[in-house]
């Protein structure tokens, strides 16, 4: 490979993955990273909905009275619709994180719309009758198209809580003490209710359940609610119009 040739794959880099990172896992400029609002916070799922996993922690959900935002994969709803019919009609959140698992620098911004965004959104309607507007990419990465074309239609929402539940247990810091030391107002909280996606454990998600209840109870003590994403969102002042003028959230 010529230098020249080097030199324009590095500028391609940096213009089309490494710019949008900054732009929004940095700096939060154009995604919704927290909510501004009182001692509300948001629980989202990711990767789901899977068979044995979601409908625990639905029923989890339900036991404590929580709604939440489960951000499925189109294929899995495809798969599973009676389950993302429960999710919505639990009063849950539906949103949308790709067809599958793969992630946005690796696609062209018109198959990542055409081919999985629209299509997930089309799929959740399908089913529940209702389009989602919220939208998640997997590992939160986006390129740089998403942000002219992918913004036009649908909220962006990363998160400002990782819980790190993906993976083997770990013995220096609990899921649940990893929640509850980064927990603020306006907190989104990043978990997964499905492992068979790359990197993941598959039965971490039975792990991140039983920690999660306990979770929830110290959430109550601390005087915290669990709200949707878009309730959050809609709650906090003036959070509609940052997010249309491609301001940060939080």
């Amino acid at each position: 490979m010529s230098l020249l040739m080097m030199k324009l794959l590095l500028l391609f880099v940096l213009i089309y993955m490494i710019i949008p990172y900054v732009i929004t896992r940095i700096l939060g400029i154009g995604v919704a990273i927290r909510g501004r609002t009182g001692r509300q916070i948001a629980l989202t799922f990711d990767d789901g909905p899977h068979p044995l996993y979601t409908p625990r922690l639905l029923d989890l959900l339900k036991r404590k009275g929580i709604k939440a935002t489960f951000f499925v994969l189109g294929s899995k709803a495809e798969q599973h619709p009676e389950l993302t019919r429960r999710i919505y009609m639990e009063g849950h959140q539906i949103g949308i994180h790709n067809y599958t698992h793969l992630p946005n620098w690796l696609m062209s911004p018109r198959r990542i719309r055409e081919k999985h965004v629209h299509r997930t959104a089309d799929i959740v309607e399908r089913i529940t009758g209702e389009r989602p507007t919220f939208y998640r990419p997997p590992w939160g990465i986006l390129n740089v198209g998403d942000l002219f074309t992918l913004r036009k239609t649908y909220r962006i929402m990363l998160w400002s809580v990782m819980g790190r539940d993906w993976g083997k247990e770990r013995k220096s810091k609990p899921l649940k003490e990893r929640i509850l030391s980064q927990l603020e107002p306006g907190s989104i909280i990043l978990l997964h209710d499905s492992g068979d996606t790359w990197g993941a454990v598959p039965d971490a998600p039975g792990r991140m359940i039983a920690s999660l209840e306990e979770v929830l109870e110290d959430v109550r003590v601390q005087g915290y609610k669990c709200v949707r994403a878009d309730e959050l969102l809609e709650n906090a002042h003036g959070a509609r119009s940052e997010l249309s003028d491609g301001l940060p959230v939080g």
